[in-house]
């Protein structure tokens, strides 16, 4: 069981778990980033659907193995908030690289492909999305999405490698797009409400499964509704919520969970994670593959790291010297944030910069008002959506606001 889990220890608790039909109705995987949480949630989903008597084998051939391995089980709901646009793009490149050299992990690297998509593509169920009216706006581009996927499924003949490049440039092309300007921050009340529906019709698929990712960032409404089905859920319903932050989660919700612990990989265990999923050992593109998940996954962002942090680093010093950036310019250097995960990266990159005020009270003090300002436009822009350069501008003025309060502290700490 769990063979496609590396390195956690999770997973022995919940084979044994498993073995001994001890295995609660609802599950919390606490971990950080990059931890396998999401992995072994869809793993145990597959086990607790397979029909064969040994069952836990990913080789397994019965029918519901197979749909749940690709990803269309209907007995799985997935949702909560999670960008999924870098690994989709890691997929793509290791499904080309894989198949132009006919290698031999060409079929591990069509489900990793598929898995990836779908990881995206099944928050937007229409169970899910029932009676909003986002769901017509975005329908198209499923359609699209899934139309391109049909040449990947298991047991096709994949395209030739130019017409394999250009179905995945399309749905990779979708994906951002359907990610960026539709898929919520905050799981929405009326999904979990759409779920108690779906959990309480009578199935014949054997046992449903429900994953809510990143649990923590739910809204209180969200997370009362979400209390009231886990006081009471149908016989045959599973919840598997996970979470980064466990010490978020309302302590009613964790009452009603058994928390299994996810932990940091080694840096050894990580590059063995990078290699066995996307098979790189050291190497891509003639540069050292990096030692960790989280650092592996920016190789696709389309902007380079190094840019954000230039463009982050260049923003601060020029407000703190009483100037106003060139904004149009940053937003246009950092790939208009179209990804949110570069925003998110230019503010981590502010806030980096800014800890230099810290050596003094007067510092300090501007530092923690710093800090509320970057938390408000992270959100304004990842939750609610609003421009990145109408942000940076309000930024701006707040900067200058605090500055001045503040005895011109950051002017003084960043004079060069």
């Amino acid at each position: 069981m769990f063979d496609n889990v590396l390195h956690q220890s999770a997973t022995d608790l919940l084979s044994d778990d498993i073995l001994k039909n001890t295995l609660p109705q609802s599950l919390l995987f606490a971990g950080p980033t990059g931890a396998g949480k999401l992995t072994a949630a869809l793993e145990l989903a597959r086990i607790l659907g397979c029909t064969n008597q040994t069952r836990g084998a990913w080789n397994c051939s019965c029918p519901s193995c197979k749909k749940h391995k690709a990803m269309v089980n209907q007995s799985l709901l997935l949702c909560g908030p999670s960008s999924r646009t870098l690994e989709i793009s890691a997929a793509k490149a290791t499904l080309l690289s894989q198949n132009a050299n006919a290698t031999s992990h060409v079929e591990a690297s069509r489900y990793l492909y598929l898995r990836a998509v779908r990881k995206l593509t099944l928050r937007f169920s229409p169970i899910l999305w029932e009676g909003e009216d986002k769901l017509s706006k975005f329908s198209p581009i499923l359609q699209a999405i899934d139309e391109n996927l049909e040449y990947l499924e298991p047991g096709r003949t994949l395209p030739s490698g130019e017409e394999l490049g250009k179905i995945l440039d399309e749905i990779e092309e979708k994906t951002t797009k359907l990610e960026a300007n539709y898929l919520y921050q905050s799981l929405p009340v009326s999904q979990i409400r759409n779920i108690s529906s779906w959990a309480h019709l009578s199935s014949t698929s054997g046992k449903k499964v429900v994953i809510i990712e990143n649990a923590e960032k739910m809204a209180d409404s969200s997370r009362n509704a979400l209390l009231k089905i886990l006081e009471e859920p149908p016989a045959d319903l599973m919840f598997i919520l996970t979470t980064e932050q466990r010490g978020a989660m309302l302590p009613t919700i964790l009452s009603r969970v058994r928390t299994y612990n996810f932990f940091e990989r080694s840096r050894e265990q990580q590059q063995e994670v990078i290699n066995r999923v996307f098979h790189y050992d050291t190497v891509y593109r003639g540069k050292p593959v990096p030692d960790s998940i989280n650092d592996f996954m920016q190789i696709y962002l389309p902007v380079h790291p190094s840019t954000i942090m230039a463009n982050a680093t260049s923003f601060f010093k020029t407000v703190s010297q009483g100037h106003v950036p060139d904004i149009p310019a940053i937003v246009s250097s950092c790939g208009n944030f179209e990804i949110k995960s570069l925003f998110k990266l230019f503010i981590e990159d502010l806030i980096l910069v800014q800890k230099k005020l810290s050596s003094n009270a007067q510092g300090a003090a501007a530092s923690a008002q710093l800090m509320d300002a970057f938390r408000k436009i992270y959100n304004d822009v990842v939750l609610y959506r609003q421009k990145s350069a109408s942000a940076l501008e309000e930024l701006t003025r707040e900067i200058l606001h605090i500055n001045r309060t503040n005895g011109f502290v950051l002017r003084e700490t960043f004079d060069e």
